[in-house]
């Protein structure tokens, strides 16, 4: 099974985008550990734009 390629580069632009990752450190990460990134982003930010 692939990962879909533009998945793959909506997340490397996520966590590069809010961490300043290097694009190749964030490609090292193997897919949940960078898919978990991902939600921890996302939970931060919802935490944020809620005001908490």
């Amino acid at each position: 099974m692939t990962y879909a390629v533009d998945r793959l580069h909506e997340e490397v632009a996520y966590v590069a985008y809010h961490f300043h990752w290097p694009r190749e450190e964030i490609l090292e990460l193997d897919h949940h550990e960078r898919r978990r990134w991902v939600r921890e982003i996302a939970r931060v930010n919802t935490r944020v734009n809620e005001g908490g």
